[in-house]
C-alpha cells in the first residue's frame, strides 16, 4: 500500500501551506497540484498543475487539501467521484474526519494541523486518522509531513487543542517577543516563554511531554519563520491571525493583560466554536 503512495500526490489549494508542502515534496513524489487562482500555479516546476480539483483527485493515489474552510465542502463535492480507493489527508482548521466522511463516504482519511513553521521545515504538525484509516496511512501521513518538520500523532479528540497550541502558538509568540529588545530575546525565552507556554500547553490537555515538545517547537518555528520571510515578530503575529479565528480571539486576550495559558484557553474555545457547525 505504501509503494502506491510514493507515486502519486496531489494538492489542492496552494495558498502558503499548500506551496511549502509543495516545495519540500517535490523531488521525491510525482505531484499533481491546483488553485483556484491560477497565477499561483504560474512558473512552477517540478509539479504538474491541473486545471481542477477534481482532476488532481483523478490522478493522485493522496490527496492533500490545503484549502481554506469556508471553501472546503464545495471540494468535497467536486472531488467525490474521484475518491474511491484515495487516501485524503485535510489539513483545514475545524474540519473533522467524521465531516469529511459524511460528504464523501467510507473513504480513509487523516487530519492534520501544521503551523507556519512549514515554510521553513520547522512547522509543528498535529496529526490523527479518521474511522476508516489504517495504520499503514497515519505511518505514510507521519513520513510526508516530516519533510516539513516534527510531527506528532494524537486523538482527534485533542485537535481542537493541537490548534490552539500549535497553530496559533506562532502568533502569541510573535505578539509577545515583539515586546521586547531583540538582544534580550533569547533570556526571555528561556525566562519566561517556554515554561509560560509549557503551562498553557498543559492547562489545554496536553501532557508533561508533549507539551515541552510543543514549546520548543513553536519557538524555533516562530523565530525560523520570520527569518525566512524577512518580517518582524508582530507580522508574523498578523500573518497567523485570521479574522474571527483561533489566534485573534488568544490575541485578544494577551493585549488585555492575559496570560498565555488564558489566550491559549481562549483559542480552544473558538476552536470549538468553529468547528461544532461543521462534525
Amino acid at each position: 500500500m505504501l509503494k502506491i503512495f510514493r507515486k502519486k500526490i496531489g494538492i489542492i489549494g496552494f495558498g502558503n501551506m499548500g506551496a511549502a508542502i509543495a516545495a519540500r515534496i517535490k523531488g521525491k513524489y510525482r505531484l499533481f497540484v491546483f488553485d483556484k487562482v491560477a497565477a499561483k500555479l504560474a512558473g512552477l516546476t517540478g509539479v504538474c498543475a491541473l486545471n481542477s480539483a477534481a482532476e488532481v483527485a483523478d490522478k493522485a493515489d493522496a490527496v492533500i487539501l490545503a484549502v481554506k474552510p469556508q471553501d472546503f465542502e464545495a471540494a468535497l463535492i467536486e472531488i467525490k467521484d474521484k475518491t474511491a480507493g484515495k487516501l485524503i489527508i485535510s489539513i483545514a482548521a475545524g474540519i473533522t474526519t467524521k465531516y469529511i466522511e459524511n460528504i464523501l463516504g467510507a473513504i480513509r482519511v487523516i487530519r492534520i494541523m501544521p503551523n507556519i513553521g512549514a515554510i521553513a521545515a520547522k512547522s509543528l504538525t498535529y496529526i490523527c486518522k479518521g474511522h476508516y484509516a489504517l495504520d499503514g496511512d497515519l505511518m505514510f501521513a507521519d513520513g510526508l509531513f516530516r519533510s516539513i518538520g516534527s510531527v506528532f500523532v494524537i486523538e482527534e479528540n485533542m485537535m481542537d487543542a493541537a490548534t490552539a497550541v500549535g497553530g496559533s502558538g506562532p502568533g502569541f509568540w510573535g505578539f509577545l517577543f515583539d515586546q521586547q529588545p531583540r538582544e534580550k530575546w533569547e533570556e526571555y525565552k528561556k525566562n519566561y516563554f517556554i515554561p509560560e507556554f509549557i503551562a498553557a500547553a498543559k492547562s489545554v490537555g496536553f501532557d508533561e511531554e508533549k507539551a515541552a515538545a510543543a514549546a520548543d517547537s513553536i519557538s524555533s518555528a516562530s523565530m525560523s519563520a520570520i527569518e525566512a520571510l524577512h518580517i518582524t515578530p508582530a507580522e508574523l503575529s498578523k500573518r497567523v491571525a485570521s479574522k474571527g479565528g483561533t489566534t485573534e480571539a488568544g490575541l485578544e486576550v494577551l493585549k488585555n493583560g492575559g496570560s498565555l495559558a488564558q489566550a491559549v484557553q481562549a483559542a480552544l474555545r473558538r476552536a470549538k466554536e468553529l468547528s461544532q457547525y461543521i462534525k
